[in-house]
C-alpha cells in the first residue's frame, strides 16, 4: 500500500537555511528505505508507514534541538488510490481496522509507552481523516479513546485535538492515530502541526 508524507520545516531564525540542511540529514539512517524527493515547498518522503513517523521525529527534534521556536508540517497518507503501490511501502500487520476496536486502542497505547524519550518537548495538533464509505466516525472516536489514554492528549480544539509531551511519544502517537484507525486497506490522511520552543508557550 502507497504511504508516503509531504513534510515542511520552518526554524523562526535568520540562521534558518544551516538549521534546515543540518535537521534533513536525520533522514539519512532512512534513505535505503525512503524514496526523498524535495523542493522548494516541501520535502516528500514514501516508505513502510511504520517507518515515516520516527524519521519526522528524528528530523524535527535535530531542527528543534537548536534552542529556537520550529514548526513543523506534515500531511501524511496511506492507501491514496491516486496512488501506485510500491515495493517500499509495506504496511505492518495489525493496520486499520483489521482488529477489533478496543485490540487497537490497547496495541496503540502499548506503543507509545514503549517510545524513545527524546528530552525535547512539543506541542502538537492534527486531524484525523478516514475516508471513503463506512462507519468512519467510529474509527475517529476510537481513535479519540486512544488518544486520552496515550499520556500526551491535552485537548480536544475545533477540527482537531492537540498534544503535548515528549517527542518520542507525541510522534509515536501521531504514528498509531495513522497505523491503527480507518480501513485497513483504505485512505488515510492525517494533517499534521508540531511545534517546539515556541515563545507563546513561555509567555
Amino acid at each position: 500500500m502507497f504511504s508516503g508524507a509531504q513534510i515542511s520545516l520552518y526554524p523562526m531564525s535568520d540562521d534558518f537555511v544551516r538549521i534546515i540542511l543540518d535537521a534533513v540529514q536525520a533522514l539519512d539512517p532512512y534513505r535505503d528505505r525512503f524514496r526523498i524527493e524535495a523542493d522548494d515547498v516541501s520535502t516528500l518522503i514514501v516508505g513502510p508507514p511504520e517507518d515515516l513517523f520516527p524519521a519526522m521525529r528524528d528530523v524535527f527534534v535535530r531542527a528543534a534541538q537548536s534552542g529556537v521556536h520550529c514548526v513543523f508540517s506534515a500531511t501524511v497518507s496511506r492507501g491514496c488510490p491516486g496512488e501506485p503501490d510500491d515495493p517500499i511501502c509495506t504496511p505492518i500487520s495489525g493496520a486499520g481496522n483489521a482488529f477489533p476496536l478496543a485490540e487497537r486502542i490497547e496495541t496503540a497505547c502499548a506503543h507509545v509507552s514503549d517510545a524513545p524519550v527524546t528530552g525535547q518537548h512539543v506541542a502538537a495538533q492534527f486531524s484525523l481523516y478516514p475516508l471513503g464509505e463506512g462507519h468512519h466516525m467510529d474509527e475517529i472516536y476510537g481513535c479519540i479513546d486512544f488518544l486520552k489514554s496515550s499520556g500526551v492528549f491535552d485537548r480536544s480544539k475545533n477540527f482537531c485535538t492537540k498534544l503535548g509531551g515528549d517527542a518520542g511519544a507525541v510522534f509515536a502517537t501521531l504514528s498509531e492515530a495513522f497505523l491503527r484507525f480507518g480501513d485497513a486497506r483504505g485512505h488515510v490522511a492525517l494533517d499534521i502541526t508540531v511545534s517546539a520552543n515556541s515563545p507563546s508557550k513561555r509567555a
